[in-house]
């Protein structure tokens, strides 16, 4: 049966109505189109505490085959910054096992938590300067 599906082309409908499923029908299809621009299928390997969601298919090229769900509280306003480190080597084959499974990923209690870049918000670092400025401004005697 697979062979005939493949031979009449049909295996190519058999994909798109399972990347539909995957998504959570029609409406789901859509709202991740509108969010990431690609309706992609492919198996959930695991989530941060963030609320992203990494997944793979090895049908897809290299370089294509991982790729990052952004959690849904944050909108259309995804930054590659919200990748934890720990992901961030999975998802650019530093290393092929994810964070959950791999046993030499060090965890100390120094270690800081991630936090993504703040650049263009309110949040944003702003540094002071100590030494005073070389030109001053004009100021008119009253």
């Amino acid at each position: 049966m697979a062979n005939l599906t493949k031979l009449l082309g049909l295996d190519k409908f058999v994909t798109l109505f399972r990347t539909i499923r995957d998504h959570g029908g029609i409406i789901g299809s859509f709202k991740t189109l509108y969010r990431v621009d690609e309706l992609k299928s492919g198996t959930l390997v695991g989530e941060d505490k963030y609320g992203n969601r990494y997944y793979e298919n090895n049908m897809h090229f290299i370089g294509r085959n991982r790729w990052v769900i952004y959690a849904d509280k944050v909108g259309l306003n995804y930054d590659g910054s919200q990748v934890p480190p720990e992901w961030f080597g999975w998802l650019h084959y530093k290393t092929d096992l994810p964070p959950h499974e791999d046993p030499s990923r060090p965890k100390y209690k120094w270690m800081m938590d991630h936090q993504q870049n703040m650049s263009g918000t309110d949040q944003a670092y702003m540094p002071y300067s100590t030494t005073r400025p070389k030109i001053e401004p004009w100021r008119p005697s009253q």
